[in-house]
């Protein structure tokens, strides 16, 4: 699944190949993919004629600028984009193409058709309710320790639960989760509210610092992902433990161990990373 850094360097792609481009007219081959208030029909109607000034994201949502309307648009699992000529043939699993005046086309292609597209008034995008209750973007102007910390000592989920959770931190995915909490030196499994002060900092700083690098990179290739441009992302090569099941830890040599926490395969070591569960009154079991 695309992440933070992935849709990050989607974002900067299509402001180089698209922005200040206009839409001629929309085709939509798999019409769930546009989600309330208009049917696909009417999505199409609305984007005639609109030029798209520029594209911003928060957390994984990617939200183009258009004269009336922002268009708000989730990768999910699989989703891509690609800038063509009008001319070539459709790939399998093209479902939405933005044809431009231009004569190219901007298609949006999607293995398992999860993506999803919703317009919502120019005025109005950060009332869209799945954004709106976004958490902070994970950077130091944004992301604040107290407030993080706070946050996590409401709940007892794994911390790797919470990391995910997207009204606590925007845009942390799998892969960059289980890097950060590598690098902070903290046991996936760990209850958040058990944290302390001086964990949750290096959490914290290790998020902001993982993603920062990670969108410096272009973001990880795990599988079929490039970007726009038709680029793979290079911050694979600096993973630590995603997808190193067995091999050595770069820090101590032990290798590393693959569970599933909150329905996620995670990976840690488990020489840097200890844990030992306790009890509600904090005794070990």
């Amino acid at each position: 699944m695309p992440e933070l850094p992935e849709v990050e360097t989607v974002r900067r792609g299509l402001n180089t190949l698209v922005a200040g481009s206009t839409i001629e007219h929309v085709d939509v081959f798999w019409s769930r993919m546009i989600t309330p208030p208009f049917s696909s029909q009417k999505f199409a109607e609305k984007l005639k004629g609109e030029k798209i000034h520029t594209i911003e994201r928060r957390g994984k949502y990617l939200i183009f600028l258009l004269d009336h309307w922002a268009m708000i648009s989730h990768l999910r699992m699989e989703g891509k984009y690609e800038v063509t000529s009008r001319k070539e043939e459709y790939k399998k699993h093209t479902h939405v193409v933005f044809h431009l005046t231009d004569g190219r086309d901007l298609r949006y292609l999607d293995v398992r058709k999860f993506g999803r597209f919703t317009l919502v008034p120019i005025d109005k995008q950060d009332e869209y309710e799945p954004i709106r209750k976004l958490g902070p973007e994970p950077t130091p102007e944004r992301f604040c320790t107290s407030d993080f910390q706070q946050t996590l000592s409401k709940t007892r989920r794994t911390i790797k639960a919470a990391i995910l959770d997207q009204q606590v931190v925007a845009g942390v995915g799998n892969i960059y989760a289980d890097e950060s909490l590598f690098e902070a030196r903290i046991n996936p499994l760990k209850p958040a509210n058990t944290l302390t002060k001086i964990e949750v900092k290096q959490l914290h700083d290790a998020i902001i610092d993982v993603i920062g690098r990670a969108v410096q990179a272009g973001g990880s290739t795990i599988r079929t992902y490039k970007n726009t441009l038709g680029e793979a992302g290079e911050f694979q090569v600096s993973l630590h433990v995603y997808g190193k099941k067995n091999e050595a830890c770069p820090r101590c040599g032990t290798p590393i161990e693959k569970i599933k926490v909150a329905q996620r395969g995670t990976h840690f070591c488990p020489q840097c990373q200890p844990y030992t569960p306790i009890d509600k009154e904090g005794t070990p079991l």
